[in-house]
Formats: structure tokens, sequence, C-alpha cells
């Protein structure tokens, strides 16, 4: 069978396709730290020639930030969109770092060898599997199987300035009938899963002001007003006895599980005991009649993420503070729309106000959830193609953080993402010491292989 020998070339190859990993790994693509900055394009440039020895036409592209890397292979078929990014989070603290982040090394681990480096889980390691299945399928057969566009951008990291005003410009160049994105993880070590619901993220910043000054507690307390007093009863009340946010209108557009991922999420054996006893929690704080999963993966959230005010220093100042300060987070799901629930906490939170006090807000972004439709054949035959390769039935899953770029896909494009990576929980990403299993590196060049086969062999019959 053409896929068997594109396993066996996989297999055969792997030496060599760690050694182009490592290559790109000790360039020190940190999008957010201007001293990077040629760094970042000498990134591009190698996934450029990467791209070009596999003889697909590729380019970077300028934008006001880092380069974009676009590249077209011209086949029949489905035309499928691949989307990873080259750029990495900063090293810092570089003193927890075993060894030099931008050197990496097969190391041994007592749960098997890893690659470590900065970008090695999050997302050169991820991203290569893909283009390595590739390589692997042209050395075979000559072509690639279908009609395929590489997207590749260098300001993930760094909140993708970049990337909306790039896909609204080029909106007729990279649509397609799927996106393929590799920036996920797995469900457990053996469970391969495909991504169908991501988070969306509304963050906001308020200060709330009261006397012109730090004031002396024991001359004004009791007939001042304290502005920490004020934002503490605010945040108190966020959510009911229940667990549920009282924002109005807030769960407009939140929709109930589908029976069927229900009875998937059922199956796959999560223990909620252990997933809070590793961080040293034993009871679910979020809405009581929801399980866990359905708290972390398709419920919406309100969390306090920081909480400031006053005199914090050594010892002791007994001040009344004139502001007090706090960030909060909302994750959202479904429909809801985040501009509206901006509007709706803002104005919540200003009626509890007293007559001497004043709020500031700071906006700290608002990107709508991401839903797929597993209704899309392509996620079935994607889902089916992985069985194969691993000990565990693969599942659907959903992600508790936020991709944006899914949501931009879907919003821009008009397409549905495909998000399959190999990730682990343990790879410490954007954190020292960062890794990617090599049996992940390995076993997902052969997934990409055999998804590639499938998507490519049934949606080329089904059209």
């Amino acid at each position: 069978m053409s896929l068997d020998a594109v396993l066996s070339r996989i297999d055969a190859d792997l030496p060599h396709a760690l050694d182009r990993l490592m290559t790109l790994l000790r360039i020190p693509s940190i999008s957010t730290d201007p001293a990077y900055r040629s760094e970042c394009a000498r990134a591009a440039d190698w996934v450029v020639q990467d791209l070009h020895s596999m003889g697909v036409q590729a380019e970077t592209r300028a934008t006001p930030g880092h380069p974009m890397v676009v590249g077209h292979h011209r086949g029949d078929g489905p035309h499928l969109l691949f989307y990873g990014h080259y750029d990495v989070q900063p090293v810092d603290p570089l003193n927890l770092w075993a060894r030099d982040p931008f050197d990496p090394v097969i190391e041994e681990t007592p749960k098997g060898r890893v690659i470590r480096a900065r970008g090695a889980g999050d997302d050169k390691g991820q991203f290569m599997t893909f283009l390595e299945a590739c390589r692997a399928w042209k050395a075979v057969h000559g072509s690639l199987p279908c009609n395929i566009t590489f997207l590749f951008e260098g300001e993930e990291e760094s909140g993708s300035p970049s990337l909306v005003p790039f896909l609204t410009d080029n909106a007729d160049e990279l649509r397609a009938d799927i996106a393929l994105i590799c920036d996920t993880a797995m469900f457990g070590d053996g469970t391969p899963a495909i991504v169908t619901m991501l988070r969306g993220l509304l963050g906001e910043e308020l200060t709330i002001r009261g006397p012109s000054r730090d004031l002396h507690s024991g001359y004004y307390g009791g007939a001042a007003i304290n502005p920490i007093r004020v934002l503490a009863r605010i945040i108190a009340g966020l959510h009911d006895d229940m667990g549920r946010i009282t924002v109005p209108d807030f769960y407009d557009g939140v929709p109930e599980l589908p029976q069927q991922l229900r009875d998937q999420w059922q199956g796959l054996g999560f223990d909620p005991e252990v997933f809070l006893g590793d961080v040293g929690l034993s009871v679910p704080a979020g809405e009581q009649d929801r399980s866990v999963l359905e708290q972390v993966w398709a419920r919406p959230t309100c969390e306090v993420n920081g909480i400031w005010g006053g005199y914090s220093g050594d010892g002791f100042k007994t001040v009344l503070p004139a502001e007090a300060h706090a960030k909060i987070s909302f994750r959202l799901v479904g429909t809801q729309d985040p501009h509206a629930i901006r509007k709706a906490f803002r104005a919540m939170v200003e009626t509890q106000l007293p007559a001497d006090c004043t709020i500031e807000w700071h906006d700290h972004g608002a990107s709508p959830a991401s839903r797929m439709s597993i209704d899309n054949p392509a996620f079935e035959l994607a889902r089916a193609a992985l069985a194969p390769e691993w000990p565990e039935t693969p599942a659907y899953i959903g992600a508790g953080g936020s991709i944006p770029i899914a949501g931009h896909f879907k919003e821009l494009l008009g397409m549905d993402s495909i998000l399959l990576g190999f990730g682990k929980d343990d790879d410490q990403i954007h954190s020292p010491n960062e890794k990617y299993d090599l049996s992940s590196f390995h076993k997902g060049i052969r997934s990409w292989a055999r998804v590639l086969d499938a998507l490519t062999r049934d949606m080329t019959r089904d059209a």
C-alpha cells in the first residue's frame, strides 16, 4: 500500500528529521524581544528553504512585525491549509534552565527520550511533524497528495498583531476546504485528540479610586471610603452560591454539551480527584451542577487574575489606600459576545460604586470562542485515521485555553480547523526546560501521514 511505503520512509528518515528540527531549534526566534528581530527573520527564511527542499513554492511576506511564510503546492483533490508558528517564548528565568535553551539535545528521562529546547513543544517540534510527513510523502510518490497551502507566522507568542490584517488582505489566496493546526496536546500519554471547542477570552483591568491620597487609618478609618473594601465586595459578588456568574445576561449564547460529546468524554477515564489532587486541591469550585471536564472545556468562567492596593511590603503600615486594582478574565464558550459581556460587566461594577469612588478601565483583548462542527466529514476521517497509530481510541475534546487563529479562520476565511497536536501536559511549554517527547515527534509524523491519506482519498471520492 502507498501509505505503508510512506510510513516506512518516515521511520527510516527519523534521524535526518531530528537533525532538521535541531537546526531550527537553534534559532532563538523570540518574537516579543526586539533584540531578536533578525533571528525571527532567520527562522522564517529557514522555513522557506525547508519548504523549497520539498518542491513547495514558498516565500516570506513582510508585515509591520515579523514576516509571514506562505507556501503553495498545487495538486488535485481537496485544498488543505496548514498553520504553524515559528516564534517562541522568552527563556526567562534563564537560571532555571538545566542547559542552554537554544542548544537542543535528546535527553533520557524516566518516561522516555525527549527533545529538550525552547520551542521543542511550542511550536517548532509540533509543526515539523506535518512538514516531515509531507517530505516522506513527496519522497515516495514524487508529489504531495493534494492541494496544500502552508502558513507560518512569527508573532503568535506576542499576540499576533499582524495576523488578522494579513488574513483579511490575502483571504482569497489562503481560503481552503479545511485548516489543519498542530498546536495542541493529546489527552493522556496514549490518546490522540482532536480539539473541537476552544474557549474565547475577555480581559479587563480596573482601578477604583477613592480619597485623593493614602490616608492614616487612625485619623480617617471608619469615615473614609476604602477602595479595597469596595473592590472586595464587587469581586465577592461575581459568583453565586452555586458557582454561577452573576453578570447580567452572561449566559446568553452558552450551549448545552451535545450528548455525543458528553458520552465520549465520560468514556475518557478522566479522574477529577487526580486532576485536582495534582495541584493540591480536592473540591471542584465551578458550577456545582457540571462535571469537572465540562467546567474546564465547555463552560464559561470569571476569574480574578490579580488584585492589589495599599501597602504590601515588609512589616505593617496602617494606611487607607487611595486606589485598588484588579485584573479579571472571562473564558467564553458558544456564541457568547465578548463585547456585550464587557459592556454588561462594566455597567454592573459601576452601579456598585459609592458616591466618592471613581473607576478607570483598561481592556486586554476580546475574542469569541471557537467551536468546530464535527458534522464535517473531515473530522471523523481524521479521527479514524489516527486509530491504528495509537494504543487508545482517538477522542474529540475541548480545550480550556484560547487559540484565536481557529476563530480567525472561521470568521475571516469561512472554514473549520482540525486542531490536532501531539504535545503532553508535562512539556513545560512557556516554562524553563521545555521538551517534546521523541515518541510524540515520531508518531506525530506518522499520524499526519495517515490523516493526509484519509483526507485526500475520501474527500476526493466524496467530491
